[in-house]
């Protein structure tokens, strides 16, 4: 499905993109692996050396030219563009009463600026229409204390998602936002019974769960699904809770 499609997947050097930049590697995409990290560069060269077609484009996203290079670069080397997924973020978990402007700013920029501005430079390559993925959060919709920059980043890509779907129609663009629970990127093995029995699957989620529902989206067969935002937390959002 995806073969010689181009991909192309920011903060993917670790974690969720990692793990969606594998997925779509094997299913031979030309994955474009988009980080400010220097070690995306290193995913690039494990996936080369095991037969896959991957570029690394080192990008901060906070970045408009930097985005837009980023874009060019990969339309231009792999001769077009097919799928953009918008996963890069970071979060600043300190109380609102503390958290200065330039913190604010710095999280709204990196998470969803970001998408606004590889969505709108996508379009311009996308010649034969395409799919865009936001990855939003479950804290889009529920919250703890001092998550204020961040919830209100993940709040924003849902509005985003539906936004630019309406907009982007006219060029058979689907755009869709995922919003994932609790996804462990660390040691799976370390996590606790109670991790996993307090979800209805009865598991903490894994990025392979998320690198899935992005090949859902991004698939052309599926294109009646557009503006819409795929929850995928184990069901935690449809727990209620009381206290006993």
């Amino acid at each position: 499905m995806f073969e010689q499609k181009t991909v192309i997947i920011t903060g993917a050097a670790q974690g969720m993109g990692r793990a969606i930049a594998k997925h779509f590697a094997k299913a031979k995409a030309n994955v474009v692996v988009a980080d400010i990290e220097e070690n995306g560069q290193t995913l690039v060269n494990q996936l080369i050396e095991e037969g896959y077609s991957a570029i690394f484009v080192k990008t901060d996203v906070r970045s408009e030219q930097q985005i837009k290079q980023l874009i060019h670069t990969a339309a231009t080397q792999f001769n077009g563009l097919h799928v953009i997924i918008n996963n890069a973020g970071k979060g600043n978990w300190q109380s609102p009463l503390t958290l200065s402007l330039d913190e604010w700013d710095d999280v709204v920029n990196t998470n969803l600026r970001s998408v606004f501005l590889c969505a709108r430079e996508a379009v311009h390559y996308m010649k034969e229409g395409g799919a865009i993925i936001n990855m939003a959060s479950t804290r889009a919709f529920m919250s703890e204390p001092h998550s204020e920059s961040y919830a209100a980043t993940k709040a924003g890509i849902i509005g985003l998602t539906h936004a630019l779907a309406s907009s982007l129609s006219a060029y058979n663009i689907t755009v869709n936002a995922i919003s994932p629970g609790w996804i462990e990127t660390g040691d799976y093995s370390e996590l606790r019974d109670i991790d996993h029995k307090q979800h209805f699957s009865n598991r903490v989620g894994t990025p392979d769960d998320i690198a899935r529902a992005c090949f859902y989206l991004a698939n052309p067969l599926n294109n009646f699904v557009t503006g819409t935002n795929l929850t995928i937390d184990g069901g935690m959002t449809k727990k209620m809770l009381y206290e006993e």
